[in-house]
């Protein structure tokens, strides 16, 4: 291989949104061909405009678009691609897709099946896990069905207990148990959510972690059996298992116990046959860090790490799918955060839907939008809520924290209701100024509009309706500060906490 050959010469980037955009970037600063793939409701999509190439793949659902292996081999296929990226969700930790490709003559930027198989089933990866020497939560190790053997390893390890779906992701299958009298039927539910989510209703049964922190460590393994990690990155923010914010470094980490988490992951990989991008995800708690479960793709959340380490995993990816050698990992750097935008109501979390009609998207110094948004984007009810993720790098956490807190303030997304306000409410929450916080951090904090907002909407409220009961309107261009229109400015840039 030349220095001026590219690693691949066309790929199919088998996603839709801001991962796609994100992964075709990087291919063709490589200088690899990108094609992509939509959805009739993604035909406009920023993704099918800015690649090379566009295939149609079908119906706005997924199961007839973006999950339809035979149709995305087809789109490679037709596209003369040589290689796929998954991207992530979807089809990104199917084994099935994997393989797909592999008969198809194409390269599969992501682990081998065997991986995917093996870390996809939780009861399986505790096995593999506690093979290779990493901490375990106490547990079943395996689907019990008997109920009086379930409650017996419960009285042992002591209540609470968390069952968890074997096939689970994305806080489906999960049930927390406090007393014994519940757990038969917290076993009946977790089984029916899994069977229903899934396809599988096995379960198995742990310690729930007391006062958990959620953190993760980022590898990259080759072919030649090479494995490496990025530091880490706490993930505790989070609403019904779903991550809102991430930070990295993790505040509460030793170096020594940051060594040992990260040997403890590198271990696993090894241990699988791993070879691409991966997460490994760890409970701490009082000095302890625990196994949780291995992604096997790339992480939502992999620019806090790009950003505070210097590097561009997709092109590690891509690299290590083309049978090169892992490059070194450089020194870490100051700290960063990361926000995700989400379609939803701040309160409930339920999904928004609506068009963007108009826009605003920070910037400055240590400031990246990875997003695929645009004037007129309709957010349909077809796939995820996340809209994009704000990501911020600085010297230290406390300006990480202003930077994040100032960018958060300039994006505007007028048309649809975002999860923006919530994220306010955190980077402002003492307990997180502090990073003395774990993942139940959004249950303490209070949803109602700050005093000094609410003041504010009052007055804009009466300056409307006296202005609305004169017999000639204000013209907005020449309002006076206290016009209803210059207040509902105010109320705006206080980030949207009144709405």
């Amino acid at each position: 291989m030349t220095a001026r050959q590219p690693l691949f010469r066309r790929l199919l980037v088998a996603n839709r949104g801001e991962i796609a955009l994100r992964v075709m970037r990087t291919a063709r600063e490589l200088g690899i061909e990108t094609a992509a793939v939509y959805s009739d409701v993604d035909r406009n999509a920023l993704h099918v405009r800015r690649a090379d190439y566009a295939f149609r793949l079908g119906p706005p659902s997924p199961k007839e678009s973006y999950l339809c292996i035979d149709r995305l081999i087809e789109a490679a296929k037709a596209m003369r691609c040589d290689a796929v990226h998954p991207g992530y969700g979807f089809l990104s930790e199917n084994a099935k897709f994997a393989e797909a490709c592999a008969e198809a003559g194409l390269v599969f930027v992501g682990p081998p099946p065997h991986a995917i198989r093996a870390m996809g089933d939780k009861v399986e990866a505790r096995k593999i896990a506690a093979a290779a020497d990493v901490p375990l939560v106490p547990g079943l190790n395996e689907d019990v069905r008997d109920d009086q053997t379930m409650a017996i390893k419960a009285r042992e390890i002591g209540y609470p207990v968390m069952l968890k779906a074997a096939a689970g992701g994305g806080g489906k299958g999960i049930r927390i148990v406090r007393e014994e009298r519940l757990l038969v039927e917290a076993a009946r539910l977790a089984r029916a959510e899994a069977s229903a989510a899934f396809g599988d209703d096995r379960v198995y049964l742990e310690k729930l972690v007391v006062e958990p922190r959620h953190v993760e460590i980022q590898v990259m393994a080759d072919q030649h059996g090479e494995v490496v990690f990025y530091g880490e990155r706490e993930c505790s923010v989070q609403r019904r298992h779903q991550k809102l914010i991430e930070e990295s470094p993790c505040v509460v980490l030793t170096p020594a116990l940051r060594q040992a988490m990260g040997q403890a992951a590198c271990r696993l990989a090894k241990a699988v046959g791993y070879v691409g991008a991966g997460t490994v995800e760890f409970l701490y708690s009082r000095g302890q860090f625990y196994f949780l479960e291995m992604n096997t793709r790339l992480q939502v959340e992999h620019p806090v790490t790009e950003v505070r380490f210097g590097v561009d995993l997709v092109k590690e990816q891509l690299r290590v799918a083309a049978g090169l050698a892992l490059t070194p990992v450089p020194e870490p750097r100051g700290h960063a955060i990361e926000v995700r935008i989400n379609a939803e109501d701040p309160d409930t979390f339920f999904p928004a839907l609506g068009t963007i009609s108009r826009m605003n998207l920070p910037g400055g110094p240590g400031v990246r939008m990875d997003a695929a948004l645009y004037r007129g984007l309709e957010i349909t009810p077809h796939y995820d809520s996340m809209l994009g993720k704000l990501i911020v790098h600085g010297e230290d956490r406390a300006h990480a924290i202003a930077r994040c807190r100032r960018a958060l303030e300039e994006l505007r997304l007028v048309g649809i209701t975002t999860s923006v306000p919530v994220a306010l409410r955190v980077l402002d929450d003492a307990r997180f100024v502090r990073g003395d916080y774990d993942t139940g951090i959004l249950d303490g904090i209070s949803r109602a509009p700050a005093p000094e907002v609410v003041e504010l909407a009052a007055m804009a409220a009466a300056v409307a309706k006296f202005a609305l009961a004169r017999p000639n309107t204000v013209d907005s261009a020449r309002a006076p500060a206290t016009s209803p229109w210059r207040l509902v400015e105010r109320l705006d840039r206080l980030g949207g906490r009144a709405r």
